[in-house]
């Protein structure tokens, strides 16, 4: 037999798949989601996520230290405050959580991208992420919220603005906060397709942000609606958005690649807590071997299209990476 195309000559050793790889994964794709808590010398592991934990500040700076070595250069911060109420003062406050834990990273080290997540439902006693009344989130009244949070996060030295709560014209209140406090220069990362998923699960331990009625199927996409996704995408494009994501990332591989298409901005793409906690899962109970199926995860997200990647494995993998 004569065979003109034999493909394996390609696959047959390391160093010829290496060469010829067309996806490469760096740990300069990734953003490490860390969750920030009051107190001191705090290193609370999350029970549904082994191998994250809910930080203390000064145990917030030692993680990230250690990221950076690692080679993880950017981060997203989540904020677990002591107290909340129905407004959730604490977002928007000077001395907020969020906005010492920013204060604190950007103090100690100087060359990390801080990436400040906007949202209330950390925040709000009922866990829901914008004003209530009469059992209903209020679009407009959160917007005003949300514009006092991406300028005290900013005032506070986040590099970066992005804004999870799915309101209507969210990006475009931002943006508009952001110019009139003398913050042109902030770059918005919008959630700009968020899907009302079951795979959140465990950040809400995390987060300690469930909602206490209801849920969020009335602000969040619909996981069955692509058409709209594009929709969601395209006006948070027109309204200034610097950054598209997409949430959760591989159920929505589709939605990225979608996106990617169809936009010139950067696209982020998040694996999320339940998404990092499969793969934990199944790895403890020996089914699947975690760090090979976590990469491959992570190069499936890229493929499709997805130039940021938001992971819960972003320090434990960038050494393997590097």
């Amino acid at each position: 037999m004569n065979l003109i195309e034999r493909p394996r000559r390609l696959r047959r050793t390391e160093s010829i798949r290496a060469l010829v790889r067309e996806t490469k994964l760096s740990p300069d794709d990734f953003v490490y989601p860390l969750f920030v808590c009051e107190g001191e010398g705090l290193r609370r592991e999350i029970a549904s996520m082994p191998g994250a934990f809910n930080l203390s500040i000064d145990e917030l700076v030692k993680e990230v230290e250690s990221a950076r070595s690692a080679g993880v250069r950017s981060v997203i911060l989540f904020g677990v405050p002591d107290e909340k109420n129905a407004v959730g003062n604490q977002a928007y406050a000077e001395d907020g959580i969020t906005q010492r834990a920013i204060r604190a990273l950007k103090r100690e080290l100087k060359d990390v991208l801080v990436i400040a997540d906007n949202c209330l439902c950390e925040y709000t006693d009922h866990g829901h992420c914008g004003v209530i009344e009469g059992g209903e989130v209020l679009n407009d009244p959160t917007l005003e919220l949300l514009a006092r949070t991406a300028v005290s996060q900013a005032e506070a030295g986040a590099d970066i603005i992005a804004p999870s709560n799915m309101m209507d014209g969210f990006v475009a209140a931002i943006r508009e906060a952001l110019d009139e406090a003398g913050f042109e220069q902030i770059p918005i990362m919008s959630y700009a397709v968020k899907y009302a998923s079951g795979f959140y699960g465990p950040f809400r331990e995390a987060a300690q942000s469930a909602p206490q009625f209801g849920d969020r199927r009335g602000y969040q996409m619909d996981p069955a609606n692509s058409r709209e996704a594009m929709r969601e995408a395209e006006l948070d494009y027109q309204q200034g958005a610097d950054i598209l994501m997409v949430k959760p990332a591989l159920p929505y591989l589709d939605i990225i690649r979608a996106v990617r298409e169809r936009f010139d901005l950067p696209v982020a793409a998040y694996q999320v807590s339940g998404e990092y906690a499969m793969i934990k899962a199944a790895a403890r109970l020996g089914w699947i071997d975690e760090e090979r199926v976590a990469l491959e995860s992570l190069v499936s997200i890229k493929r499709a299209g997805a130039d940021i990647i938001l992971t819960y494995f972003a320090r434990e993998l960038a050494a393997r990476l590097a």
